[in-house]
């Protein structure tokens, strides 16, 4: 009986502690805000590459790893540095974007940059 308890504390345990770092670790595997946090990143994230309109009809965007943009929305604009974990699926918008940027769902899907290392 003590054994069940304990193997049933310690899955309880590897759950939860899975659970968190996924809620705090998230939005760091996308990529970072575009402003630079030390003299060598300015040179990184100084100017966006592009700059993407985000209207009421944007259902998705495509970016590339490494790349910096510029997303412009109702007079509101925010840049990323995609500079993240690679992404095998598209993530929500919203998950990167300041609270209330956008109102309706809009899809980010990252493709290999030109820094990807294939062979």
């Amino acid at each position: 009986m003590k054994l069940v308890i304990t193997s049933l504390f310690a899955v309880t345990l590897s759950a939860a502690s899975l659970s968190a770092g996924a809620a705090t670790m998230r939005t760091d595997l996308l990529g970072e805000p575009a402003q630079p946090a030390s003299a060598e990143r300015r040179i990184v994230t100084a100017l966006a590459g592009r700059t993407i309109d985000i209207t009421g009809g944007t259902k998705w965007v495509n970016v590339n790893h490494g790349e910096v943009i510029r997303f412009v929305s109702n007079g509101r604009e925010f840049t990323w540095y995609f500079d993240g974990v690679s992404q095998p699926r598209p993530f929500d918008m919203a998950e990167i974007a300041p609270a209330g940027f956008v109102d309706h769902g809009v899809k980010v899907y990252v493709g290999l940059g030109d820094d990807a290392n294939l062979g």
